[in-house]
């Protein structure tokens, strides 16, 4: 078999295409033959250091694939079922592995491999964060950063079937665009205009009570100050770099506002919280609520430009491997 691997931390250069030996699943485990394979933007924070792993590692928290062995002690699953994963362990970008069983999920028919690989960590997160972080109502009017990338396009899509209004910021008109096709009602160029503003000139002043931002040191204080009084940023990320250094004061200062640093990681860490978060996602996605955007495809051996197109934010919506 082969997979990608790395041997020490940084750029995309560092990961290398091996050869390695897949040995016959333990007990609690599956061996998965994938096919197909998630690219996001948590794989860049593994291989830079940003998030350190053991070392030498595989990289990739997501994937398809279809059951060929089955560990003692696995009755729920069985040879030829179809399944996805979004939350790990690392290890994706590869073409078999061994799985805990207990951390994969049976797809339904109304999904295929290609669509489960680019949405189940996106897909995910997006989850989390729109039902549990904070519980978007009808109504009310959210903003979202990054809208036109692969959790922000799904985002989008759940928070209008949820019934909100979407601002989201972008940019390129290009990536403005592609969010109005899919459902934003206001997207700001954040390259050309100031967020804040913006944001209170569409919330007649009151600025929106959820911020989602995926962006990180950037964007930190615009997502403050367009939030009203005693509203939720949730930073679930850090594209642009890690918020370091922050003054607690500021949150009191700016209307009592709440800061969280959420991870997918911790809302599914229970079986069962993974089980329900995927079955809602196959849901909005087999319902035709969501539609997942595969806006590019590389081999599995291209990982290195995969990378490089992500980081140098040429890409939009979801990427797959093909294994």
């Amino acid at each position: 078999m082969k997979a990608i691997k790395f041997h020490q931390p940084g750029g995309p250069e560092v990961m290398q295409y091996e050869e390695f030996n897949l040995e016959a699943p333990e007990a609690g485990n599956v061996r998965l033959r994938h096919t197909a394979i998630g690219l996001n933007y948590i794989d860049t924070y593994h291989r830079s250091g940003a998030y350190p792993v053991p070392l030498p590692s595989g990289v990739g928290l997501e994937a398809a694939g279809v059951v060929e062995a089955v560990g003692a002690g696995v009755t729920h699953l069985k040879e030829g079922d179809r399944v996805a994963y979004g939350a790990g362990p690392i290890g994706a970008y590869s073409q078999a592995r061994n799985m805990p069983a207990n951390r994969v999920s049976v797809l339904p028919d109304t999904i295929s491999d290609e669509t489960a690989a680019a949405m189940m960590l996106k897909g995910m997160t997006a989850r989390y964060l729109l039902r549990e972080t904070y519980e978007v109502k009808s109504g009310d009017t959210i903003l979202w950063h990054a809208v036109a990338g692969g959790v922000g396009l799904i985002a989008v899509q759940w928070a209008k079937h949820l019934g909100a209004r979407v601002i989201g910021t972008t940019s390129s008109p290009e990536k403005a665009a592609l969010a109005k096709s899919f459902g934003c009602d206001e997207v700001i160029n954040y390259t050309e205009e100031n967020v804040a503003e913006r944001v209170r000139d569409l919330t007649d002043g009151k600025g929106v009570p959820v911020v989602y931002d995926g962006v990180g040191k950037d964007t930190l204080e615009a997502s403050l100050d367009s939030l009203s009084p005693r509203g939720l940023l949730a930073s679930f990320g850090s594209a642009s770099g890690p918020v370091k250094g922050f003054d607690t004061g500021i949150l009191g200062a700016k209307g009592s506002l709440y800061l969280t640093r959420p991870t997918l990681m911790t809302y599914v860490a229970a079986d069962e919280d993974l089980q329900a978060n995927a079955a809602d996602l196959f849901d909005v996605v087999g319902s035709g609520a969501v539609k997942i955007e595969i806006n590019q495809t590389y081999e599995l051996a291209d990982a290195v430009k995969a990378h490089q197109d992500l980081e140098g934010r040429r890409t939009t919506g979801s990427t797959v491997f093909m294994p």
